[in-house]
């Protein structure tokens, strides 16, 4: 894969998408998640969080394919995106380091979402040009 300085991830419990671009190309992937079942929320009256833990592997396979990226913007629909974001927070800190932001995110096709990343980065890059 070719080296690209921005990444977009959008992801739920249950898959990634995983774009990294650059102005006139974009190389798409996705991950899987490994483990079995929906994701369980909390109900009351029961014993534990009712809360499923990580999916390392898919977590790391997402990691994996940002590793070289340099900005990364993290979006998705729900929760998915924000108990990645701790995990990175936890375990991947120079990854974490590189989240530029983390937007909440219907369902886009791979279109929208590269449209999406690169209007951001086109702002988000001038704010760090200007702020450096």
């Amino acid at each position: 894969m070719t080296d690209h300085y921005h990444a977009v991830i959008w992801m739920d419990h249950a898959q990634a998408k995983i774009v990294r671009f650059n102005a006139t190309e974009a190389q798409a992937m996705k991950v899987q998640t490994h483990l079995s079942g929906r994701h369980v929320q909390h109900k009351a009256n029961t014993t534990g969080s009712g809360h499923k833990s990580p999916d390392k592997e898919f977590y790391g396979e997402i990691i994996a394919a940002v590793e070289r990226s340099g900005a990364i913007l993290l979006a998705g629909p729900g929760t998915g995106k924000v108990e990645f974001k701790h995990y990175l927070a936890e375990h991947a800190p120079k990854i974490d380091a590189r989240i530029s932001a983390v937007e909440t995110l219907d369902h886009p096709t791979d279109g929208e979402l590269i449209a999406l990343a690169r209007k951001f980065f086109k702002v988000d890059d001038r704010m760090h040009a200007q702020g450096d």
